[in-house]
């Protein structure tokens, strides 16, 4: 509460906004500046948005995201919104994206394809939005590749992150390096333990196999034996980066 007073007597601000959860920290605000100061303040909150299933969407929440690039890549900011239940499409689309309400409502949500063109016409407004519009070829170009049934090819998957591994200096004094390395090197987990938490719930894969070993390894000879000297390496659904090996 007293960095809304703090705020109004530094930089003149009379107006504080929040989600409806900080009603009471605002009003305790409110009133404060009235008793210290005599200034008038107020407060404005706004209803805050969950899932279909009653989660809030926060930056505390799990899976919460970012606007900035820095700390979020405009590939997962898609992602986010191409992943969302079906039951949120209609109501995200017409509170994340300036399309004409008539045109939302006009969508067929009821069969599998229209919803799943639903959430990439989604994600690719709510993408624009907060990106630009320029991004969205790189990001439809790393999807479909990634996504192609017959393709194995990654040139074009510019989106997604590498790590890149030298033979002289990755693979200096071992013929393997384990997954659980590899995961923390993406950024994939935040320490090798959560690394292994994540192979031991099933949510690693390699070229879309699972990896259910946490002393799981990737050997020079896989690859160089792999298209393009380079592995798909995947978190969960969402999060997929490539290991790549120099000439």
């Amino acid at each position: 509460a007293y960095d809304f007073i703090e705020l109004a007597r530094r930089e003149n601000v009379r107006l504080q906004l929040g989600g409806s959860d900080q009603w009471g920290n605002i009003i305790n605000g409110v009133e404060l500046g009235r008793r210290i100061d005599n200034m008038k303040l107020f407060g404005l909150t706004a209803p805050l948005v969950t899932t279909a299933d009653g989660r809030k969407m926060g930056k505390t929440a799990d899976g919460a995201i970012w606007l900035t690039a820095e700390k979020l890549p405009p590939y997962d900011y898609w992602q986010f919104w191409r992943n969302v239940v079906d039951a949120d499409v209609q109501r995200f689309l017409k509170m994340f994206t300036d399309l004409e309400i008539d045109e939302i409502e006009a969508l067929d949500l009821t069969q599998a394809p229209a919803i799943n063109a639903a959430k990439r016409k989604l994600a690719d407004h709510a993408t624009t939005l907060a990106h630009g519009a320029h991004v969205l070829p790189e990001i439809h170009a790393t999807v479909d590749t990634l996504f192609a049934c017959a393709s194995s090819n990654f040139n074009d998957a510019t989106s997604l992150p590498r790590l890149e591994l030298s033979k002289q200096v990755d693979f200096q004094d071992t013929d393997a390096i384990l997954v659980v390395d590899l995961l923390t090197r993406l950024d994939f987990a935040q320490s090798k333990s959560q690394a292994k938490r994540l192979i031991q719930g099933g949510g690693a894969r390699i070229q879309d196999k699972k990896v259910s070993d946490v002393f799981a390894t990737v050997a020079l000879t896989d690859l160089q034996d792999a298209p393009d000297q380079t592995l798909k390496l995947s978190s969960g659904k969402k999060k997929h980066g490539l290991i790549c090996l120099l000439p």
